[in-house]
């Protein structure tokens, strides 16, 4: 479980930082998707074995409701993780920015 949440917080937390970085208006314009489509595939090449991936809370709470039992007793690790990798990814941008 420990394991887990701090994977779901870096996984969050670079994935943020790439998507500020990508959509500044600092950055050349028409690449973002790019960029934001290979970090994603990197972090799911990653936090598969690790967590099965969420990054996205609400892409968790679907397949949780369906399969019931332990999914829904560990959905709190796919809402807090991400919750707090994106504060904290936030928080670097704006000292970055």
């Amino acid at each position: 479980m420990r394991s887990g949440f701090i994977a779901e917080v870096v996984l969050t937390f670079v994935f943020l930082l790439v998507i500020f970085g990508s959509t500044s208006e600092k950055a050349p314009k028409g690449f973002a998707g790019i960029s934001i489509g290979l970090s994603l595939v990197l972090i799911h090449l990653v936090g598969i074995p690790i967590t099965g991936t969420s990054v996205n809370p609400a892409r968790s709470l679907g397949p949780a409701l369906i399969v019931g039992g332990t999914a829904l007793y560990q959905l709190w690790l796919f809402w807090v993780a991400p919750i707090i990798g994106g504060v904290l990814a936030a928080a670097v941008w704006r000292l970055l920015e």
